[in-house]
């Protein structure tokens, strides 16, 4: 399995902590944030995140910033994204489960690191359950 991870200013130190978590798990990650705490956009992370699932260049995402709500609007422009918020493993498990995302979005000014590892780790063994799910994901396109 292979993970891009994008981050802004806000989620450097989680990003870098998510990375050796998903490493010592056997997962390729591909870094498409900032390794700086230099204030910058979450914009121009995001985007080539996106491309990245969109295209398969990646299997699947994790974006963080402040809050998440910046990342998750930038991520959800792109056709084939379904980026899903979550700041509790339940919220995690939800994601996947319900909404079937190809992107998981933290705030990591808003949750402990620890806490981020088992979002990660539920959302990321989680399967879709598909059914009337499926028929709701297939409405957001149009």
């Amino acid at each position: 399995m292979k993970i891009g991870i994008c981050n802004d200013h806000a989620g450097v130190e989680y990003k870098n902590g998510l990375v050796k978590h998903l490493q010592g798990k056997g997962i390729e990650v591909v870094n498409f944030g900032t390794d700086t705490p230099d204030s910058m956009d979450y914009a121009d992370v995001a985007h080539p995140l996106a491309e990245a699932v969109v295209a398969g260049r990646v299997d699947l995402g994790i974006a963080l910033c402040g809050t998440g709500n910046g990342m998750a609007l930038c991520l959800n422009h792109h056709s084939g994204i379904r980026a899903g918020l979550a700041w509790s493993e339940e919220v995690g498990r939800l994601v996947k489960a319900h909404n079937n995302a190809n992107v998981l979005v933290m705030p990591a000014r808003f949750i402990p690191y620890e806490e981020a590892e088992k979002i990660v780790d539920k959302w990321l063994s989680e399967p879709f359950e598909g059914g009337r799910h499926q028929r709701r994901i297939d409405k957001i396109e149009g």
